[in-house]
């Protein structure tokens, strides 16, 4: 693990609710916010992929609740927003990474298959900040919705995932106008390919990998640690004044667009 670039204790006296916080880039963010000094709770459909990382937060000395929750059903988010606050009496942050995603060309892209991913990704993302809203609104707090680059440049095989992100992008933008009132700020990150997930594994085939990493300006793929350490910053004080911001963290990919001379 890479050395920790924040001041000790960061987000002592935060609580943190984390969708798909079991695993992949959300379960790193998940830990991050833990090493911080926040409480976190875990959110997924599955215990199985929760607890294993709550049980590795509390190794560190955090403290973590694990969740079972769908975000497309808002009467379970309503009641896993009730659960975290009945266990830590608070709710300061709430981290939006549940998603779903499969390559599909669009002419073979089944309604069910798109409006599945739509209501993982976007609509879960919208149940789960109205749920925590009221909570959110007793202290300030912050939003941070995890977005994408795919629909930066028409990705093939993407058209559901980048449709549903377009819209987290527009949600993230939307809320933060009308909840910074608040004291909630909302902001995004968008991810470009990270290297050390499931989803990189599985959706990227190998013999593309190298093609792609050319590309990168930077010449190298991210890595989940890329990702945790803006999470945290766009949660903690230090971003007190940044709202409705979606911070791309990719290396500079899609602002080459995939020219960058190679050799």
């Amino acid at each position: 693990m890479a050395e920790n670039v924040f001041v000790e204790g960061l987000l002592a006296g935060r609580v943190a609710f984390v969708t798909g916080g079991g695993t992949g880039i959300t379960g790193g963010v998940a830990r991050a916010l833990a090493e911080a000094g926040a409480r976190v709770a875990l959110v997924s459909r599955k215990l199985e992929h929760l607890e294993p990382a709550a049980e590795l937060i509390r190794a560190g000395g955090g403290e973590a609740l694990a969740v079972a929750c769908d975000v497309r059903h808002a009467e379970e988010v309503e009641r896993a927003v009730a659960a975290t606050v009945e266990r830590f009496g608070q709710l300061d942050i709430v981290v939006n990474g549940a998603a779903g995603n499969f390559l599909c060309a669009a002419e073979e892209l089944s309604p069910n298959g798109f409006g599945t991913v739509v209501d993982i990704d976007l609509k879960g993302t919208f149940n789960v900040c109205r749920a925590a809203f009221g909570e959110l609104k007793r202290r300030g707090g912050s939003i941070l919705n995890i977005s994408a680059t795919l629909h930066y440049m028409g990705t093939p095989f993407q058209l559901h995932v980048s449709a549903a992100k377009a819209g987290v992008d527009a949600l993230t933008q939307n809320l933060a106008v009308e909840w910074g009132r608040y004291g909630i700020r909302t902001n995004a990150i968008a991810p470009g390919p990270i290297e050390d997930t499931e989803g990189m594994k599985r959706l990227l085939p190998p013999a593309l990998r190298e093609k792609l990493q050319r590309r990168i300006p930077v010449g190298r793929f991210g890595r989940i640690r890329d990702i945790e350490q803006p999470a945290v910053f766009l949660c903690s004080d230090a971003a007190s004044f940044i709202n409705g911001a979606i911070i791309v963290v990719d290396g500079g990919l899609w602002l080459s667009g995939g020219m960058r001379a190679e050799g």
